[in-house]
């Protein structure tokens, strides 16, 4: 089923910008982002019966409804623990894995999207959870789409934000070239972190190109506070997030066949009609190929819709869980 949903039934969310207002002062937007960061707490590694995983959990594991989240590239642990607060909100239980070659998970744990999938069952069974909603975020979506079909038992749904679901036909970009030669002065990507967070209507620039949705994100304390805390964190330990986001973009744009078709769990599918990095018509292949999947559209939304339509996506994502977990009695839903 490809359902809309927005300010009105069968619409795309969108509608009036609110009007900006006065970007929050450095000093604050720098405590709220570390005040964000500090939510996650510091990973451990564990052993599993493919290799050894680096992962948070965040949050309560007594009742708590179970999403593993999956992030895309040059991320890790922290930001897949970030993305999933964005998207879900409070009341789970994150299990927030490095992906194998960022951070602290060797590549060879797991270097193709199936090979993934069974980590992350290896993984479950290490934290002993029997099943887990998966909430994937770009790149990360390979793998998800891997876990369903491999594991259905273990997997209750998918949401999948920006989701990749056909080949990117993209050289290797720039930017991460440039990365690479920054991560080579720790110092020089720390410095470039601070400045992005101090002046973050400059920084927000290239990942968001329209200015009603710069002044979206700058006039919502909370978003402003969450894509501080993401830009923040992508540069810290940047060249241990180089080898899987190369190892990403090799794969994304040789990428064939994928097995959207046997997907056979619920899967909500939010994505941005103005994303240049993964198109909307990526979200369209997931509509059409996954049998009963749901849309979200969020109308003029870019990569990173996920930090300003937070409150949107929280609102329509939060009831989808809800739904996946009918024998969990603290599911939050509102």
């Amino acid at each position: 089923m490809d359902a809309e949903t927005g300010p009105s039934p069968g619409g795309p969310v969108g509608g009036p910008v609110r009007e900006p207002v006065r970007p929050l002062a450095a000093a604050d937007v720098v405590a709220r982002a570390a005040a964000v960061l500090a939510r996650t707490p510091a990973p451990r590694r564990i052993a599993t019966r493919g290799g050894d995983v680096e992962c948070a959990v965040v949050g309560d594991g007594t009742g708590a409804p179970p999403v593993l989240a999956l992030h895309g590239l040059l991320a890790g642990y922290d930001q897949a623990a970030l993305h999933a607060a964005c998207a879900l909100g409070d009341g789970y239980r994150i299990v927030a894995p490095s992906r194998p070659g960022y951070l602290g998970t060797p590549l060879s744990v797991g270097a193709s999207p199936a090979e993934q999938a069974d980590v992350w069952a290896n993984l479950l069974d290490a934290l002993d959870i029997p099943s887990v909603a998966v909430a994937a975020f770009s790149a990360g979506s390979l793998s998800a789409f891997e876990f369903a079909v491999r594991h259905p038992d273990r997997c209750r749904g998918l949401v999948l934000v920006s989701a990749c679901a056909a080949r990117l036909d993209t050289a290797a970009p720039g930017w991460l070239h440039v990365l690479a030669l920054i991560s080579k002065i720790p110092p020089l990507a720390r410095w470039l972190a601070r400045q992005a967070v101090q002046n973050l209507e400059r920084a927000a620039v290239r990942p968001i190109a329209d200015p009603a949705m710069r002044a979206r994100l700058l006039a919502d304390p909370e978003a402003a506070a969450l894509f501080a805390a993401n830009l923040q964190s992508g540069m810290n330990r940047l060249a241990a997030r180089l080898p899987g986001s190369r190892a990403d973009h090799a794969r994304l744009v040789a990428l064939t066949d994928l097995p959207l078709a046997r997907i056979a769990v619920p899967v909500l599918v939010v994505h941005g009609t103005a994303d240049p990095y993964v198109p909307f018509a990526h979200a369209e292949i997931l509509a059409a190929a996954i049998p009963g999947a749901e849309t979200m559209t969020i109308a003029g939304g870019e990569h990173s819709c996920l930090f300003t339509h937070h409150a949107e996506i929280e609102a329509r994502v939060r009831p989808f869980l809800a739904g996946l977990f009918p024998d969990c009695p603290a599911v939050p839903v509102a």
